[in-house]
């Protein structure tokens, strides 16, 4: 009897042969600023003025007392010789993993410009006068929402995060004060990665790793 039954290719077999060929730009050590932080800020403002979308997105990990990572996609608010800064809900998953463990690393991806910047540190909370002003700075729905979820907890429906976006508009009214459990956080940087794709898969890849205080620049293999 025929087995007329059609046999369907794995679903990575198409996956495997996607290829693209990096040839936009390149990284030098003699093009290169010999501090990270000079050179994030000439990056990020190029991607800023390529048009890439999203410039400021950034990809947050953290580890669980369970030893387990995860990731989320969050957004740069500032950046210093301090450190780079998001605002988030304290008691959110993120939140209760720094917590319990201040280390995390941040990921930029700048598809179009053929770029990645990695950058790991320690985390802490910045003051509450910065998170107070930048709170401030926000649209009111986004300050309505602060109060409104419940971040990372399960609700029965959308209709939970509606009914309380109501009941906190009409308490707070035009004023909505910053909720105790947000504000921002801080990235420390110990560690930098700047990676540029390049030809034949031969990317280069400056790492800035601290050193007695010093930012020692090295080239690490592809």
């Amino acid at each position: 009897m025929h087995n007329s039954r059609m046999t369907t290719p794995p679903l990575t077999s198409h996956i495997a042969d996607l290829r693209k060929s990096y040839e936009r730009a390149e990284l030098s050590e003699d093009a290169s600023r010999s501090d990270p932080l000079q050179q994030f800020d000439q990056w990020l403002n190029e991607a800023i003025a390529g048009a890439v979308p999203e410039p400021n997105a950034m990809t947050l990990a953290t580890v669980g007392g369970d030893m387990r990572p995860s990731t989320r996609i969050v957004l740069i608010k500032g950046y210093d010789e301090r450190g780079i800064v998001w605002f988030t809900n304290y008691d959110s998953r993120k939140g209760r993993q720094i917590a319990g463990n201040p280390f995390a690393a941040l990921q930029f991806h700048w598809v179009e410009l053929e770029r990645v910047v990695r950058i790991e540190g320690r985390v802490e909370k910045v003051s509450d006068e910065e998170s107070d002003a930048y709170f401030k700075s926000r649209p009111l729905d986004s300050r309505i929402g602060a109060w409104a979820s419940p971040q990372s907890q399960v609700i029965a429906g959308r209709s939970v995060l509606v009914a309380n976006a109501a009941r906190y508009s009409a308490k707070f009214m035009l004023s909505p004060p910053r909720p105790p459990h947000w504000g921002g956080f801080r990235l420390v940087p110990d560690r930098w990665e700047f990676w540029q794709g390049r030809k034949s898969r031969l990317h280069d890849r400056l790492s800035y790793r601290l050193d007695d205080g010093q930012w020692l620049r090295e080239r690490l293999a592809p």
